[in-house]
């Protein structure tokens, strides 16, 4: 990895494992521990077999913390979805490959609501899929493991794609950020950075960590230093 890649080296907490009982605590906890985004999986019961939050669960983070909130839409027909969620507060809003047949369109839509634009594709979905709009994204993301659930074991063939999508990243002279989501610790996150990740999301190894949120941050922190 360039020394110029690793300046943007990216922590988005993933608040599908906060205990929401004490949001706003936990929030306060991941700005202070120094986290770069908090990520938000929105999931319909639908695209995926879970429901999670919706645009109000953003509107409250909005106000509970000012690290950029990145939206992550795990749901059918998301771009009829796309204006509420900028309303509520998002700065990022990555969409997936697999429910938007119109993803030029989308991401453009994105853009126009003055957020960051991603695509998103499964562990199963080749890197070809989304070949067609490397170049309009503002990021990539990559799932390590089925969407749905946190706290599932990562699949490590997704390395390899990660580093495809480095190679034309690279070629394009592109500098969306390839964001990893899904079983993300301090044993992969090396894997996914030597890869050429930039953004690395993680549930359960921060808010899970047996010593608390922030030592989970200080986890991960030190993974990427000695990566």
């Amino acid at each position: 990895m360039s020394t110029t890649r690793a300046k943007r080296l990216l922590l988005a907490p993933s608040i599908l494992s906060a205990d929401f009982t004490r949001l706003g605590e936990e929030l306060a906890e991941c700005e202070s521990a120094g986290a770069n985004w908090i990520h938000i999986d929105v999931m319909d019961g639908r695209f995926v077999p879970n429901i999670t939050m919706g645009a109000f669960i953003v509107e409250a983070c909005k106000r509970a913390t000012k690290l950029p909130l990145d939206i992550h839409l795990m749901i059918e027909k998301p771009e009829l979805h796309l204006e509420s969620f900028a309303g509520a507060g998002a700065n990022n809003i990555t969409v997936h490959i697999e429910a938007c047949p119109h993803i030029h369109r989308t991401l453009q839509h994105i853009k126009s609501l003055g957020c960051r634009a991603g695509v998103a594709l499964n562990p199963g979905t080749p890197v070809g899929a989304i070949e067609a709009v490397l170049g309009d994204a503002d990021q990539i993301l990559t799932m390590s493991v089925n969407p749905g659930y946190s706290g599932q074991k990562f699949i490590l063939s997704t390395v390899a794609k990660v580093r495809e999508i480095r190679k034309k990243l690279d070629v394009l002279k592109s500098s969306a950020h390839i964001e990893v989501d899904g079983g993300i610790d301090a044993q992969t996150l090396p894997k996914m950075k030597k890869a050429g990740a930039d953004v690395f999301v993680a549930a359960t190894a921060v808010f899970k960590h047996p010593k608390g949120t922030q030592a989970g941050i200080k986890s991960l922190r030190n993974a990427m230093r000695g990566a």
